[in-house]
């Protein structure tokens, strides 16, 4: 049987043309944004002393590592990420509790490759798979029903329309779990809101339009709700929280 991680995407690193992991074939480590299960989970070690693959699953969407697309394939040494890039022990970095696609922007962690120019950037939306898999897919419309019915978000206007990124709202605003600020009524309301958290962190009056103001463009109420869903169909264009 052909091993998983030979089944490889290209990537650039150091003015190489490499082959990364290709996400597409490993089925059985595929994640949906949400997963809040375990940690790091090593596969089996290798004659050459790493784990193959590495497998996160601490945090808002898994990810996949594989120690043979940069060591084998890339030409890096151990040294290359440890110990000042990542320490040397397992689960160490997830225990640090700032991992973060915010934190890799800045430089950190996979970051300190994975910048655009070294090797594909982490804020390139077509290289996400590479490392959390092909089950992902771009997030849909949300329709919030706690506390009140019916509040709608639009991700494709603040990402595509406004360019706006995933780490610009999580998860220092909202923690990338559907169902997660709802499952809190009595902190997601509109007194948050109006003290900058939440959706108040940019709808403040300055950023966008403050959220005291055009009520009807998020809230569209019980008969906005019941229209929305009115059909199978809508239901599954959708993501009813």
């Amino acid at each position: 049987m052909t091993n998983a991680w030979e089944r490889i995407k290209p990537m650039k690193l150091k003015n190489t043309t490499i082959c990364m992991l290709g996400a597409a074939a490993l089925a059985g480590l595929l994640f949906t944004v949400g997963s809040l299960a375990g940690s790091l989970e090593p596969g089996p070690e290798t004659d050459d002393g790493y784990h193959e693959p590495l497998v996160f699953t601490h945090g808002p969407a898994g990810v996949m590592f594989s120690h043979k697309a940069h060591v084998e394939d890339a030409g890096l040494d151990c040294d290359s990420c440890h110990p000042d890039i990542f320490e040397q022990e397992n689960g160490a970095a997830e225990a640090n509790g700032d991992v973060s696609m915010a934190t890799l922007a800045e430089g950190k962690y996979c970051g300190a490759c994975h910048d655009g120019d070294t090797a594909f950037s982490t804020k390139d939306p077509e290289s996400c798979v590479t490392c959390h898999g092909s089950s992902m897919k771009k997030p849909k419309t949300i329709v919030f029903t706690e506390p009140v019915k019916a509040v709608v978000f639009d991700h494709k206007m603040h990402a595509e329309d406004m360019g706006l990124e995933c780490s610009s709202c999580h998860p220092k605003l909202f923690r990338m779990k559907l169902g997660d600020a709802e499952s809190q009524p009595d902190k997601f309301v509109m007194e948050a809101l109006y003290q900058g958290q939440y959706c108040g962190a940019c709808h403040n009056g300055d950023d966008a339009f403050a959220s005291d103001t055009k009520c009807t463009t998020c809230h569209i109420g019980v008969l906005g709700y019941d229209r929305l869903f009115s059909s199978e169909s809508g239901k599954k264009e959708h993501g009813e929280h």
